[in-house]
């Protein structure tokens, strides 16, 4: 596939909370990265041109991940080690490992004492991200010490130009010139910078070409980023055997269903909508649960893209799964499961088409450059996210169609309050949710006791992490007062704060 014809990085999974941003900064320098996992290191360092080890809850003498290092190592490759991968790294090179004498979590000053190799140019102290409680005491034979700080003797160390290990997260916007770090260890690595998104329009495409071959193929289209790229790639690949169909579940936004149809029609997609309100409707009924929501609605969304399959003898389903989908959805041996998205983790075992998913490995903003390549109109590629279930899963406990009416009004509010000041680029995702709390309110004199609106607004790159936007007073007072004033059965809105992670940005 498409990463085999270009320099690769691995980025050894060793349990951090920030190894998927390693990755992440990796292909902002034009390197292509991926996440292994330590059951995967042979895979992985085998086919590398270099191998990060990232950071990680283990203690490197309660851990089994030496045989890891000890593999990377014998293939005599580039190797970066990062906070837990640099104690680990230091401990199989012969150095010293033990208790911090001043363990350290969040802002710390490094001392820099080398400005060299990976901190070439870097000034004297540099404030970074630390999160340890072990260190490197002593550094590896014929190493060079590179920084220091006071709870890590050895913050940074290099040896033979070759192998480098940091104590900080230089993945994290908190350290300082991180990206810098990352950019020399590259640069040192000589690994060529050929990771551009845009470029590998032809790959995918033949890609899907060599998958389907002669079969007819079906594509499930939501009108989003993700799926309308997916869907325009594999029309380019198979022509009249790609079938695309839009399935109206009934909890699209509004008028979600028929801008969709108009986009993909504009670029030439043969297209069947298919109302299928009633079977979500009838198979969600009852059900509280959110993972059960996602489980209940995924069966449904399976069982009418076969029944539309055998319509038109397709063998293939064509999806726009991206990496965050993946991992969220534990895709990825080993990954927990956040939450099921409806067309990973959220289709049943047995399903009966063959999964095509030419975008798997790429983030949403690079799945956004490939779309401005393939001519896709840029209220496709920078429309906000929606989930597949939309506002199935923006009503909190049990679904009925007032409810979900009553979401739509909510999220239509928020968008337009949002967009008519211009803030639509630079965000994420706004969205309201329907709680479950009811408040008691004063409507007309009168009192009223009615349901409470949630409302999100989240800044992100990629959906792996995001930080709640800091809206100014204007723009969530003409919300809360809109809200509360044409919808009736609202009687109180609350601003959601909570940063992804600990949160997730939906609420179900």
């Amino acid at each position: 596939m498409r990463e085999e014809a270009i320099a690769k990085v691995a980025v050894i999974d060793l349990g951090g909370q920030y190894a998927h941003l390693i990755a992440r900064r990796i292909r902002e320098q034009g390197v292509y990265a991926e996440l292994y996992y330590p059951w995967e290191a042979d895979e992985a360092v085998s086919e590398s041109s270099a191998i990060v080890l990232s950071g990680g809850p283990s203690s490197v003498w309660e851990s089994r991940h030496d045989t890891v290092v000890e593999k990377a190592l014998a293939l005599d490759k580039p190797i970066l080690g990062i906070c837990y991968g640099h104690q680990l790294l230091a401990k199989v090179l012969g150095g010293t490992v033990g208790p911090s004498p001043s363990p350290e979590f969040g802002p710390t000053l490094v001392e820099v004492l080398r400005a060299e190799s990976i901190l070439q140019g870097f000034p004297s102290r540099i404030k970074v991200w630390m999160s340890h409680n072990d260190a490197v005491l002593e550094p590896p034979e014929a190493s060079k010490v590179l920084a220091r700080s006071e709870g890590s003797p050895v913050a940074a160390f290099s040896l033979n130009d070759r192998i480098f290990g940091v104590q900080w997260h230089p993945e994290v916007h908190h350290s300082e010139l991180g990206i810098e770090l990352i950019d020399n260890w590259l640069r040192i690595a000589k690994i060529p910078r050929e990771w551009r998104p845009g470029d590998l329009i032809q790959d995918l495409i033949d890609y899907v070409r060599g998958t389907v071959g002669d079969s007819i193929a079906l594509s499930a289209v939501s009108g989003g980023v993700d799926s309308t790229v997916a869907t325009v790639i594999a029309h380019r690949a198979l022509g009249d055997r790609l079938h695309a169909v839009i399935i109206d579940h009934g909890f699209h936004p509004a008028g979600e269903v028929k801008r969709a149809v108009k986009v993909l029609r504009e670029l030439g997609i043969n297209l069947k909508v298919i109302d299928a309100s009633g079977d979500f409707y009838a198979a969600l009924e009852g059900v509280e649960d959110p993972e059960e929501k996602r489980r209940v609605f995924g069966g449904v969304y399976a069982r009418i893209l076969e029944r539309e399959a055998k319509q038109v003898g397709a063998e293939y389903l064509i999806q726009g799964t991206i990496y965050p989908d993946v991992i969220e959805s534990g895709g990825r041996k080993g990954a927990d499961k956040i939450k099921s998205h409806h067309n990973v983790a959220g289709l049943p075992k047995r399903f009966g088409l063959r999964l095509v998913e030419p975008l798997r490995l790429f983030y949403k903003d690079e799945v956004r450059v490939i779309g401005e390549k393939l001519g896709i109109p840029e209220e496709v590629l920078y429309k906000q996210p929606v989930p597949g279930p939309a506002l199935a899963i923006r009503v909190e406990g049990r679904i009925t169609p007032e409810l979900v009416e009553i979401a739509r009004k909510a999220n239509r509010i928020v968008a337009e309050e949002v967009e008519k000041r211009g803030l639509a680029r630079q965000l994420w995702q706004y969205f309201a949710v329907v709680t479950r709390s009811r408040a008691t309110g004063v409507k007309g004199d009168k009192r009223a006791y009615g349901i409470v609106i949630a409302v999100r607004i989240v800044e992100s790159r990629d959906a792996m992490t995001a930080n709640p936007y800091r809206a100014e007073w204007g723009l969530l007072e003409a919300i809360a007062s809109r809200i509360t004033s044409e919808i009736p059965e609202a009687t109180r809105v609350v601003y959601d704060i909570t940063s992804k992670p600990p949160g997730t940005i939906e609420w179900e």
